[in-house]
């Protein structure tokens, strides 16, 4: 089953209010998937400040004691942040997304990595999602944009590592609802190709694969065009990046989704009661999109103040 709310802000008046219409989104598709969730939060200073990269963890270490070994593994005067927000730890430092993950694997070995980037930041856990939502204090968080899922397990077990969005590559998140029937094959092929897995959830693999496509020079409409050819099953897919956001079902649209454009944000749903508190919603442009489609926003702001 799974829930999606997904939105992007264009208007920068609104981008301190993210959290909070995020909150307002997540609230309404709780009831689609009430055992774990997860958060992709793009553009924000509290959690990415400019010039830092950050990196989530699952893992019950101490934060304190984490960033003193941290330490250790930075360049000098490289000085990172740990903070807990319940299963997962957000590592913040002023250096690449690249040198910071391997700084994390070196402190600590094994632990699963579930978020890497420059632009966001990624929550995941156990439990109900508006409790979750509260533990990381979403309403308080402002951003360019957001990525929420909310989880119904039907292929892995329920753990925070298995919880979306699923964060393989720098600044690239994907949430998923659905199944993928031939998920195993293609991890099997992708195994051979040199990739790694964190999990035996079907909807990373679809992620790993977006990822090893973009690798290869694919832009996210080419590799999502590219996914619907080899992977089976019945989907909705999201995938943001830094600047972006794109939406594709697969070709009999099995799984709900609802589009709500304006000219100061977008945003996707499972659900129409999730966008019916956005601001403007009544004169939002509302659509389903259409099967085997792929839609995708860049995030070009509209200034305040600017003509329409």
């Amino acid at each position: 089953m799974c829930g999606i709310a997904a939105l992007q802000i264009r208007n920068p008046a609104l981008r301190g209010e993210l959290g909070g219409l995020m909150h307002g989104m997540l609230c309404e598709i709780v009831e689609r998937g009430p055992d774990s969730a997860g958060l992709a939060l793009y553009g924000s200073e509290q959690l990415t400040p400019d010039g830092s990269s950050a990196i989530t963890v699952i893992s019950d270490a101490d934060p304190a004691a984490l960033a003193e070994s941290l330490r250790a593994c930075l360049p000098e005067g490289a000085e990172p942040t740990v903070v807990a927000y319940a299963e997962s730890l957000l590592v913040n430092a002023e250096v690449g997304a690249s040198v910071l993950e391997q700084a994390v694997r070196t402190a600590l070995p094994g632990a699963s990595i579930i978020g890497r980037g420059s632009n966001v930041a990624v929550l995941k856990g156990v439990g109900h999602p508006v409790a979750l939502a509260d533990v990381y204090g979403l309403t308080g968080i402002s951003g360019t944009q957001a990525l929420s899922h909310t989880r119904m397990a039907t292929e892995s077990a329920v753990t925070a590592v298995g919880a979306h969005p699923f964060t393989v590559a720098e600044d690239l998140c994907l949430v998923h609802n659905g199944s993928f029937s031939n998920h195993a094959s293609i991890r099997r092929w992708l195994r051979a190709e040199g990739v790694d897995f964190d999990s035996e959830n079907d909807s990373e693999v679809a992620a790993r694969f977006i990822a090893w496509r973009t690798r290869r020079g694919d832009d996210l409409k080419t590799a999502l065009e590219a996914l619907q050819g080899v992977f089976d099953g019945f989907y909705t897919l999201v995938v943001t990046t830094a600047d972006s956001m794109a939406v594709v079902r697969d070709p009999i649209a099995c799984k709900p989704a609802i589009i709500a454009e304006t000219d100061d944000w977008i945003a996707m749903a499972s659900e129409y009661r999730a966008l019916a508190g956005l601001p403007g919603i009544e004169d939002a442009r509302i659509f389903e999109p259409s099967p085997g489609v792929v839609y995708t926003w860049a995030l070009e702001p509209v200034l305040e103040g600017a003509a329409r």
